[in-house]
């Protein structure tokens, strides 16, 4: 497909797309409607979830840390993370405790940080006891605050919005089979779609997340999480892959290919192609170098921890490198075309 046509692909046409192009195809095309739709330029997020130092480029851990407010609690317990991620977090229970880490982290040179927790058995983090004092950290510093909220109601939104949280991140599930098979979530992709309404109707910044492969490997509900987020129209959208930890009953899933990814990056771009497209931080370790180059020639806007093979790359293609130590969601709160 020309990147000069102007026809909308929907949900049925990017799974055959998919199914049907290879990468050679794919990936030239869309990083050409990248360079038509954005600046020659590509941006490199190291927020301090993990430490990083590669090229050059390097973070500290206080950066822009992740926070749980639910410790490492978390009613679901998905079948790839089993509560992992949240024992990385830094734990903030109660508002006292939320505030007082926000206060100590800006208190020493944090730029922002990540408010997460684990979900409740409908899917929602636990966030209204928290709203008041999100605003009141906003008030008493310029700390950028990016919140994980599972599903959302009304009444969280507007607590959100009249809060002054930054962006709100939501992992949008585009098939029942893996809500119930890895989330143990009674539910429908529509719940998901409702969330991304409620936020964006009350003036929240979404930068949705699509975790590709989360059913056991296979690329299932993903395009039609695509198709949903083509009527939400969001700020950003944030692409992963599956990650499975140890102990997990995913350990030993073998995740997409580093080609299929790309390629799904490439068909998101031209479905998408003025709506920033970002390489999020989970991704499979052993063929990240190859993803990240290949996410560079798909035409990615920007990547959280990138190899030094991506580093490379965007260099070898003329792209101005932009760093920075924050949440790479962040990438859709500053960017202009």
């Amino acid at each position: 497909m020309s990147p000069n046509m102007k026809k909308e692909i929907h949900e049925y046409e990017a799974q055959r797309m998919f199914s049907s192009e290879s990468a050679d195809v794919l990936l030239p095309n869309s990083f050409s409607v990248s360079r038509k739709n954005f600046r020659k330029e590509i941006d490199f997020y190291a927020p301090g979830f993990i430490k990083y130092d590669v090229m050059g480029l390097k973070n500290k851990s206080l950066d822009f840390p992740a926070i749980s407010i639910t410790g490492e609690s978390c009613a679901l317990n998905c079948e790839h993370c089993k509560k992992h991620l949240l024992k990385t977090m830094i734990p903030a229970k109660t508002p006292e405790e939320l505030l007082d880490v926000c206060i100590n982290l800006y208190k020493k040179g944090a730029k922002g940080c990540l408010i997460s927790g684990g979900a409740d058995l409908s899917g929602r983090v636990p966030l209204k006891k928290f709203i008041d004092v999100i605003k009141k950290i906003k008030k008493e510093t310029n700390l950028t605050l990016a919140v994980h909220t599972g599903i959302v109601d009304e009444e969280t939104a507007k607590g959100m919005a009249s809060a002054g949280v930054d962006i709100a991140l939501v992992d949008v599930i585009g098939d029942r089979e893996t809500l119930e098979n890895v989330y143990h979530l009674n539910g429908s992709p529509a719940d998901f779609e409702n969330s991304l309404i409620c936020l964006k109707e009350n003036g929240v910044k979404i930068a949705p997340h699509i975790v590709i492969g989360l059913n056991y490997g296979k690329i299932s509900g993903e395009f039609h999480a695509l198709d949903i987020l083509q009527r939400i129209k969001p700020d950003a959208i944030v692409l992963v892959g599956l990650m499975p930890f140890n102990d997990t009953p995913m350990f030993s899933v073998k995740p997409p290919t580093a080609k299929d990814i790309a390629k799904f990056i490439a068909v998101a771009r031209l479905m998408f192609p003025e709506t920033p497209l970002i390489l999020g931080c989970a991704r499979n370790r052993k063929d990240k170098a190859e993803l990240d180059v290949l996410a560079v020639r798909a035409g990615i806007n920007a990547i959280a921890y990138p190899s030094g093979t991506a580093i490379e790359e965007a260099k070898k293609m003329n792209l101005k490198i932009n760093f920075k130590v924050v949440c790479c969601a962040e990438y859709a709160l500053l960017k202009e075309k």
